[in-house]
């Protein structure tokens, strides 16, 4: 760790950049300790370095009266004598708010605007064991043309107990590193294939089939099934006529009613929110 009085030499936006490096680290070292304390976690050379680092920034003028006050909350928490905020578990969250707060405050006073994938967690690597599983709950993304988008529809369909996931030849590469970074970490436990309607595949007939699209019945009033498959289409071109077909021929159109100007939402938006009432159905019966 560079001592605080060379940092203090460094050009102002160098400085910035390395705080906030430090501080990332830091925040990410507080995650991974199993509940240990903050005070526990961190040296008294490092606990020094936050105390310092925030005076400095204190004493900044180019921050905004917003920025200091929370630079001096960070730093009645980083004083060694800190005891306000308790100990244990409510200690090391306050510790950890005010290295994130400070953090994004430095990032975005260097230019640096922050992805999902950089946000400080504490998951690590995913146990599929522990998955809740909806059996029967499927999906089909069809030419889903973003790695971003679909790397988020594998983290909702996750999230909402999806068995399984089909993509369709055209559809983004899960294993794309921007597909996986917004995943963070759902590609590896999700199971996955390649599939294709215009090539022969043709879902299971006892299988109810249901499509995102417009035009169709609004959700509140969508008779979802306990198992089946939703099909959610291109960002462009919306779910192709032979996916349509076969949607049409089983349960039909699922619809998310919008009142704004634009009346549309992103696809993997769109996605969580008819998943998210799926599985709430699913979970009743």
């Amino acid at each position: 760790m560079i001592p605080f009085y060379k940092l203090e030499k460094l050009p102002r936006t160098q400085k910035l950049r390395k705080i906030a490096k430090f501080f990332s680290f830091a925040e990410s070292r507080l995650c991974t300790t199993n509940g240990k304390e903050g005070a526990e976690i961190f040296s008294t050379a490092e606990t020094a370095f936050f105390s310092d680092a925030v005076k400095s920034l204190l004493n900044d003028p180019v921050f905004s009266d917003n920025a200091k006050k929370v630079f001096y909350e960070a730093a009645e928490i980083f004083n060694p004598g800190f005891s306000s905020a308790g100990t244990g578990d409510n200690h090391a969250a306050s510790l950890r708010r005010a290295l994130n707060c400070v953090r994004h405050i430095l990032l975005a006073e260097t230019g640096k605007e922050p992805a999902d994938w950089d946000f400080t967690g504490s998951d690590g690597r995913l146990d599929p064991e522990k998955r809740h599983i909806f059996k029967g709950m499927q999906v089909y993304l069809e030419d889903i043309r973003s790695p971003f988008n679909v790397g988020a529809m594998f983290r909702t369909a996750e999230s909402f107990g999806v068995e399984k996931i089909m993509l369709s030849p055209f559809c983004a590469d899960p294993r794309h590193k921007r597909a996986e970074r917004t995943a963070m970490g759902c590609i590896d436990i999700m199971p996955w294939e390649r599939r294709d309607f215009f090539s022969g595949w043709i879902p299971d007939i006892n299988v109810p089939i249901f499509a995102l699209e417009t035009g169709g019945t609004p959700l509140k009033e969508f008779p979802f099934p306990r198992r089946g498959l939703l099909i959610a289409g291109s960002e462009e071109l919306g779910v192709s006529p032979r996916a349509l077909e076969a949607a049409d021929a089983s349960l039909g159109r699922v619809s998310i009613p919008c009142y704004g100007v634009k009346a549309s939402l992103n696809v993997s938006v769109a996605f969580g929110i008819a998943l998210q009432a799926w599985a709430a159905f699913c979970n009743k019966v």
